[in-house]
């Protein structure tokens, strides 16, 4: 089956793409470009890296902006996809959501509209499990935002290793934190897995953070050898 992948650059929809990569032809990314930092449907941290990401993987990605209003950015998303499906040929598209019942029903609904598949190979895994998986296919994955009490600057930046899984777990138990950052606590940026072609090295970054929250911010990066 021919797949369009929403794709933000963070570890979700890479491990789901790297799922569905072993089944099906994966022909598009699809990545919405929010003007709104608290978008209730798309991540906005290093949004723009998913540029380089294509060109790693050597998959095509469609872009589109849109101001982040709630409900209205759906409408963004639609024509969006409904442009990949024309292009590409695309029959189905890949989220990487876990838990939101949020974004999962907006984008079977948008898929049951135009005639499309929607597959969600990471719904209802166990979180920290999605964070080990990212370890074990050799993902380079770094905290490029955190937005929950407990998580300072200190993480931002941070590799996922399994260290950090271990705090991940103990803010779980602690502060009903969700360690994979479902319900937003974290976000974050994929630079490099075995099947990117060549590996993103960050040339130039800074932190933002206000009111106890942050990004990462990575201003500049180029391609460096894997090697």
């Amino acid at each position: 089956m021919k797949l369009g992948v929403l794709f933000s650059g963070g570890k979700d929809s890479t491990l789901a793409l790297s799922k569905v990569m072993e089944e099906h032809e994966v022909v598009c990314l699809i990545s919405i470009i929010s003007s709104n930092p608290e978008s209730y449907m798309f991540h906005v941290p290093n949004i723009h890296l998913t540029e380089l990401q294509s060109k790693a993987m050597e998959i095509p990605l469609m872009t589109k902006e849109t101001q982040g209003v709630k409900e209205e950015e759906l409408e963004d998303l639609r024509k969006l996809i409904s442009e990949a499906k024309e292009k590409y040929e695309i029959e189905g598209i890949v989220t990487g959501a876990i838990e939101s019942v949020y974004q999962s029903s907006r984008i079977q609904n948008i898929c049951d509209e135009l005639g499309l598949k929607c597959l969600n190979p990471l719904w209802k895994m166990d979180q920290v499990e999605i964070l080990r998986e990212t370890l074990e296919k050799d993902f380079e994955t770094i905290i490029s935002g955190v937005f929950a009490y407990k998580l300072d600057k200190d993480w931002l930046g941070k590799q996922i290793d399994e260290e950090i899984i271990q705090k991940l777990i103990r803010l779980q138990e602690k502060y009903e934190i969700n360690p994979a950052g479902e319900g937003g606590e974290i976000e974050t940026t994929v630079l490099d897995t075995p099947f990117f072609k060549k590996r993103i090295k960050i040339v130039d970054s800074e932190i933002e953070w206000s009111n106890d929250s942050g990004i990462f911010k990575i201003k500049k990066a180029e391609f460096a050898s894997k090697y």
